[in-house]
């Protein structure tokens, strides 16, 4: 499999031309950089095209899910530990923050880093340095970081969820990804792409849309944005039998902007209607996952869960 090239970012969309042009000025300098969008419209894409852009593109890009990693786990991913540190650390394990070293280091969903963790993070930020877990002494480091978010952080820091002076440290340059329903020059651009890359990697013969095909993915809001599409198009790659994908082929439901509200109905199975019920409360909250969590009745971290799982099946 070819390596892919992330100093190339394909859009037609006047909007995203400006952010990359902002992304590639930036690209050389070592001030941090907070990236929010929604979940899919391609934010760890971005953060990888300022990594390929700038001087530190011949070092390994390093990424941290901050939702993906257990609490009593992620300080000891980002910092690492001493051998001795804690029952079960036989050796020295360097973490996150200095396999970056001299490189870019990506905290994507930073919402979900915890308010202690918070504080650590600040000082790697203000003394470029680091302390492993059990260490008589700092570890200097030299790491330009990125950092990523699908919710309001400014309304984090209001709540007492997220540190104003972090906030603060990472929004030097911030940028904003618009969704895919408004790239709508993006849609048949990527759509084509994405047909072209679905069909070498299954390799199958090279397909073209129908104009009502077309139509279909132009008319669709995209609630996943780029990942969805991306996944409808490789269906629709796989499931047509002709060089032409029709409408037929391109299994999205309910297309078109007047989407019927979807509600809770017979038939309906006890997993989808609490799924309803999450995204549905946290609409309510203006996706403040503490009030959601304290509504539904149940921890933040199993309302974390959930929408990680609901993410993975391309739901959210």
């Amino acid at each position: 499999m070819a390596v892919r090239d992330f100093s190339v970012i394909h859009t037609a969309d006047s909007k995203m031309q400006q952010v990359l042009q902002m992304a590639e000025s930036v690209a050389g300098s070592r001030a941090t950089v907070l990236i929010t969008g929604e979940s899919g419209t391609g934010k760890e894409l971005l953060a990888r095209y300022i990594h390929a852009k700038s001087h530190r593109a011949n070092k390994n890009f390093v990424a941290l899910n901050c939702a993906a990693v257990p609490d009593g786990l992620l300080e000891s991913e980002l910092f690492g530990y001493e051998k001795g540190a804690f029952t079960g650390a036989d050796q020295r394990k360097p973490g996150k923050f200095e396999l970056a070293n001299d490189s870019t280091f990506l905290l994507d969903e930073i919402s979900e880093l915890p308010l202690l963790l918070q504080a650590k993070l600040l000082r790697v930020i203000q003394e470029g340095e680091v302390e492993r877990l059990g260490a008589s002494a700092p570890t200097k480091v030299n790491v330009r970081i990125i950092a990523t978010t699908n919710r309001n952080l400014h309304d984090m820091v209001l709540s007492g969820e997220f540190r104003e002076d972090l906030f603060y440290r990472l929004n030097v340059i911030p940028f904003e990804i618009p969704p895919l329903r408004k790239r709508v020059k993006d849609i048949e651009l990527l759509s084509r792409l994405f047909v072209e890359m679905s069909a070498a990697d299954n390799g199958l013969p090279s397909k073209s849309f129908s104009d009502e095909a077309l139509r279909k993915l132009i008319h669709w809001e995209w609630p996943g944005n780029i990942r969805e599409l991306q996944n409808v198009i490789e269906r629709s790659v796989l499931l047509s039998k002709d060089p032409m994908i029709d409408v037929n082929d391109i299994s999205i439901k309910d297309y078109g902007k007047n989407k019927e509200e979807r509600g809770i109905k017979p038939g309906m199975t006890v997993s989808e209607a609490e799924r309803l019920l999450i995204l549905k409360t946290l609409d309510f909250t203006g996706q403040n996952r503490t009030k959601a969590a304290q509504l539904l009745g149940i921890s933040i971290r199993t309302l974390r869960n959930k929408i990680n799982e609901y993410k993975q099946v391309h739901v959210l």
